[in-house]
């Protein structure tokens, strides 16, 4: 099938959807207003011709591993980079890229960005997540100065990066410091002191380091300080993206994934070889 009547179809597809109404004949219930953002009941995720059209994708209640979380306006970024549209959700070509992902991945083609094509999505993300978690050995890790960390009296010991990663998230920064649009302090290709953005906010981990802050973070839970953590070989950065660094309430992250230095991440970070982990907007793993 050609590309143009491809489209031809999805669009078809996305404008023949219909109210879906309750069995008891009332409208669809449940719009509440979170952090100035609308959610809308899992069970009711099906939209209107009318909010198709506007691009009004539904709201989804849901949790990532063991984290409730509300609505996918926090992974719109992300969503955005992997359906390849900058359109806002409101319009309708958002729509029709969201359907031509879900025929390139197996899905109806609804247009409608319902509960499993957020799964099908995230199980995107995760898999390209590092998965050696192999703990680094010393001679693997470099000691990164103070001046690329978000804390200036973080300890020399939480201060080892993998000598790959360091060197990739290096030319990063030199990146992001060249785009003017993004308006970092900088000197030459470094980030100055007094810039947050971007700076290291924790690197590599050890094992007896994790479970100190474990004990001391109880409620935590697997997925918040996981058992076998990533940071352990050296290759995951906690970046500043704004607001609280490693806050997971809906709110800030909510805040930080529309800051410009997250999105230039989303569009740029890959090309460094940096993948993201969907529910912390601040994580980053090298997996080249």
């Amino acid at each position: 099938m050609r590309r143009h009547d491809l489209d031809a179809k999805l669009v078809e597809g996305v404008l023949d959807l219909r109210v879906q109404r309750r069995k008891d004949g009332r409208s669809p219930r449940g719009l509440v207003d979170v952090h100035e953002q609308y959610v809308l009941d899992v069970e009711i995720v099906e939209l209107a011709l009318h909010d198709a059209r506007r691009g009004l994708l539904a709201y989804l209640h849901g949790a990532v591993g063991s984290k409730q979380q509300r609505g996918w306006y926090i992974y719109t970024p992300l969503i955005r980079r992997l359906i390849n549209t900058e359109e806002n959700i409101r319009a309708e070509k958002f729509a029709l890229a969201v359907a031509r992902w879900q025929a390139t991945a197996g899905l109806a083609p609804s247009g409608v960005l319902d509960a499993e094509t957020l799964y099908a999505m995230i199980k995107v993300w995760q898999d390209a997540r590092l998965k050696d978690r192999t703990v680094a050995q010393p001679d693997q890790l470099i000691t990164a100065p103070v001046t690329d960390f978000y804390d200036p009296t973080r300890p020399e010991e939480l201060r080892q990066v993998e000598r790959n990663t360091y060197a990739a998230y290096k030319r990063m920064v030199a990146a992001a410091v060249a785009d003017h649009s993004l308006a970092l302090s900088h000197t030459h290709s470094e980030l100055d002191p007094i810039e947050k953005y971007l700076k290291i906010i924790s690197a590599f981990r050890s094992r007896e380091y994790q479970e100190k802050l474990r004990r001391e973070s109880p409620n935590s839970g697997t997925a918040g300080l996981a058992v076998n953590s990533p940071h352990f070989t050296g290759r995951a950065l906690d970046l500043y993206v704004g607001g609280e660094p490693v806050d997971t309430l809906d709110p800030n992250r909510a805040f930080q994934v529309e800051t410009r230095v997250y999105e230039w991440l989303v569009k740029n970070a890959e090309r460094y070889g940096f993948r993201p982990y969907c529910y912390e907007p601040w994580h980053w793993e090298y997996v080249k």
